[in-house]
């Protein structure tokens, strides 16, 4: 079996009848954890994708084999996409200073350069196979012989180098023999896979070469590549039945000393010398516990101190160090060069919580529950393991690996890590694991000022990833979560307004080079008329012409754009209230710019199909409900459009507001989605303790119910949050949800006209936050 989960929702695990007959040895993800995998000791390899991008819906799409020889490691071909951190530059205020895009080549490419994905694999007899997946589907496999005398392959690792090769790391597992390196390059010649191999240097552990302790480590229980993509660093583990050695290596190029004979006869200068390459040891460990797990760090950090000496502001930066568990039940954060340790807990077998004080206290004897596996998270902020009982544990790595740093320095290391993830798109949540409700406000203030000293291009990019990642945190504090409405309500609004606009199409096909959206939007923000059809009339209405079934399939969102505008009004005289959803609209000209554009074209497709107008609850039916809204809405935006100095609404436009439920119904807007994620449980200290299969309860502080004024209470009739359809108290079609904000869906479309197929094609992966999603039961409540 294979059982995913997802973090945030732990319980619930998806297993998978994997179809190996053996033991499964390896499993792999890929970069964008929608593949997965599998290995066993039988040879055979499937590759498993998600359905629908669901992440808890499994099937095996394709596979390859080497029929009887077990796969002792496996790795995803490299994408050539390398983005490097620069630790020391954390301060920097461009991203492009703090985040540098590494020259890297893909391990094979297509046709202008895209690359091929596939993945490699490392047999026990010495074999390597290449599986390439073609882009009809088909699979081009070769399996070559590491090197032409063929051992056995106890132990073996994979990494890539920057010009597109492959090295391979093997050990027999014994200490005495060599542990061998290899290039593997990957070609297609005549629509086949070519595999050319070619031996590197060797290295024999220090260990065994040490006279006192030359017999005293008899096995190689572990060899890895400090990082997929940095073949010149190895780290090895030796063992015996109580204890370990670690050794860092580090292959290096150096110039070959030349006999003085020969410089006499032909002198030596500069590029010219003869140079080699060759293994010398960074740094070992002394004598340590039996070691039964290692965990690497995946962040790309750019160590420029290749002496080991890291400035004091980033010694205990999360990503420089990687993870040993012991058989005693600790684990060990060490330097991932120097191997100096950097933070130990201790836990497993004396059922302690985990805090930073465990690192002060005594080990208790007890039962050796230990790790057999790891994995650090992608910031490594986070460890999961799984343990020889069975059972899975997930530990939270302090960004100060357990020493006392001053507050504004842990904010630094994980506000550089939260703008990481938004240039890289890489997932979050192992950082908000770090967050206190303290640190929310601050945090938020600090992204959107680094945020803002970006240029424009970039911003734009940045645009809705930055805005997710503010809702996120303001989650974990009951003081921000009337914030988390109105960032996911400009999600919504930011969403509508770019496919509303992409459905103008212009009337005459040379044009200049603006776009009819374009040209909405300079009119608009030219144009500041509180009269609705004097600012229509500007427009080249030809380009708003579009089909009547078009247009009725949109009125879902159209109502959603004329339900928000009249709350947002309403909500005007009571702006003193920050906790109150929509306060921070009140203040934001580009929103208040976007919901006048989407008015005006609203308004103009009314003319063509009146019944795709919001529908309003009037108390007098000669009132013309848009041309009011459009008015206020108007005023509000003169006051806020300048950011540089706003000015407050008159009491005119206050009192009109004032008014405004007794001429039209407010409607109740739905806010968020109900998520019973489990980050706003972690909050505090505790240890918490899941069951698989088995939500839990309100344990511990949590801040949900803050959130019970803002969703719906159970029994009430279900929405789709995306397609604003009512589902009814007890849905009949089948959902999916967001995993992070809990964001609910109907799977399959009830509507087939092209512009609904447009806006149901951004979310086919992702959710509104970025989030994948999860098939729910059809019972959900």
């Amino acid at each position: 079996m294979i059982h995913i989960l997802d973090t945030e929702h732990p319980w619930d695990v998806y297993s998978i009848n994997s179809g190996h007959i053996e033991i499964i040895t390896c499993l792999e993800w890929d970069q964008s954890g929608s593949r997965l995998l599998s290995a066993d000791a039988d040879g055979h390899i499937k590759c498993w994708s998600m359905t629908d991008h669901l992440a808890n819906s499994w099937e095996n799409t394709v596979g390859s084999m080497v029929e009887g020889d077990p796969i002792v490691a496996l790795s995803w071909l490299h994408n050539g996409v390398k983005l490097a951190l620069h630790v020391e530059k954390s301060g920097a205020s461009n991203f492009g200073e703090k985040f540098s895009r590494v020259k890297f080549s893909p391990s094979l490419t297509l046709f202008g350069g895209k690359p091929m994905e596939g993945w490699i694999a490392v047999t026990i007899s010495g074999l390597v196979t290449v599986s390439l997946l073609k882009p009809n589907g088909q699979v081009l496999t070769s399996t070559e012989s590491l090197c032409r005398l063929r051992c056995r392959v106890a132990l073996a690792d994979i990494a890539f180098t920057g010009g597109g090769n492959i090295v391979v790391a093997t050990s027999d597992g014994s200490s005495t023999s060599p542990v061998q390196f290899y290039k593997v390059c990957v070609s297609v010649v005549n629509e086949k896979c070519k595999i050319d191999t070619e031996i590197l240097p060797s290295l024999f552990m220090r260990c065994t070469t040490d006279p006192a302790r030359k017999d005293k480590y008899p096995a190689i229980t572990h060899l890895k590549f400090l990082a997929r993509d940095m073949s010149e660093q190895v780290l090895l583990c030796a063992s015996n039945q109580n204890s370990s050695i670690v050794e860092c290596w580090s292959l290096r190029k150096e110039g070959l000393p030349v006999n003085n004979i020969f410089q006499q006869i032909s002198p030596v200068v500069g590029d010219k010398q003869p140079m080699i390459l060759k293994w010398r040891i960074l740094s070992a460990t002394n004598d340590l516990d039996r070691v039964s797990a290692v965990a690497l760090p995946k962040l790309p950090i750019s160590l420029t101190n290749t002496d080991l000496k890291v400035a004091n502001d980033t010694k205990f930066f999360p990503g420089l160090g990687l993870a040993l568990a012991f058989h005693d039940g600790s684990v060990h954060i060490v330097h991932r060069l120097s191997l100096q340790t950097m933070a130990v807990f201790y836990g497993s077998s004396s059922q302690r919580p985990v805090d930073e004080q465990a690192i002060k206290r005594q080990r208790a004897a007890g039962p050796l529950v230990h790790f057999k596996a790891m994995q650090l998270s992608w910031t490594s902020l986070a460890l999961v393991g799984i343990d020889n009982h069975g059972k899975l544990s997930m530990l939270r790595i302090s960004p100060s690996m357990g020493h006392v740093l001053d507050m504004n320095m842990s904010l630094r290391h994980l506000l550089f890590l939260l703008e990481y993830c938004m240039v890289t798109g890489y997932d979050w949540w192992d950082i908000l694991l770090h967050v206190q409700p303290n640190m929310v406000q601050n945090l938020v203030e600090k992204l959107h000022e680094e945020y803002m000293r970006q240029n424009a291009a970039l911003q734009q990019v940045l645009s809705t990833r930055i805005v997710a990642m503010k809702a996120s945190l303001c989650k974990l504090s009951s003081n921000t979560v009337a914030r988390v409405c109105d960032y996911h309500a400009k999600l919504f609004l930011i969403a509508i307004s770019c496919t509303l606009k992409s459905l103008l199409r212009p009337h005459f096909l040379n044009t200049p080079d603006k776009s009819p959206g374009d040209r909405l939007t300079e009119i608009c923000s030219k144009i500041t008329d509180i009269d609705i059809d004097k600012v229509m009339i500007n427009l080249k209405t030809e380009e708003f012409v579009l089909e009547m079934t078009t247009l009725q399939s949109l009125q879902q969102l159209i109502q959603w754009v004329g339900d928000f505008v009249l709350y947002l009004l309403a909500s005007l005289p009571n702006q003193g209230s920050p906790v109150r959803p929509g306060h921070s609209f009140l203040r934001d000209g580009a929103s208040l710019g976007m919901l006048r554009e989407l008015m005006v074209v609203i308004r103009i497709w009314g003319l063509l199909k009146p019944s795709c107008l919001p529908v309003y609850t009037a108390t007098s039916d000669t009132q013309d409900s848009m041309s009011l809204l459009f008015r206020l809405l108007t005023k509000l935006w003169l006051c806020c459009r300048d950011e540089t100095h706003p000015s407050e609404p008159d009491d005119t436009l206050i009192d009109e507001c004032c008014l405004l439920p007794s001429q039209l119904l407010i409607p109740n807007v739905d806010w968020l989605p109900i998520n019973n994620g489990i980050i706003s449980k972690l909050q505090n200290k505790q240890l918490i303790r899941l069951q698989f299969g088995k939500a839990p309860g309100l344990i511990g502080h949590t801040v949900s119910s803050q959130f019970d004024v803002f969703v719906r209470a159970p029994g009430q009739p279900k929405i789709d949050h995306l397609r604003r359809l009512h589902l009814g108290a007890y849905p009949t079609e089948e959902c999916k949800s967001c995993t992070r904000c809990g964001c609910v869906t109907m799977l399959k479309s009830p509507n087939k006209t092209t512009a609904v197929k447009q806006w149901e094609q951004r979310w086919i992966k992702n959710c509104l936050c970025g989030g994948l999603w999860r098939r729910m039961p059809l019972s959900y409540s």
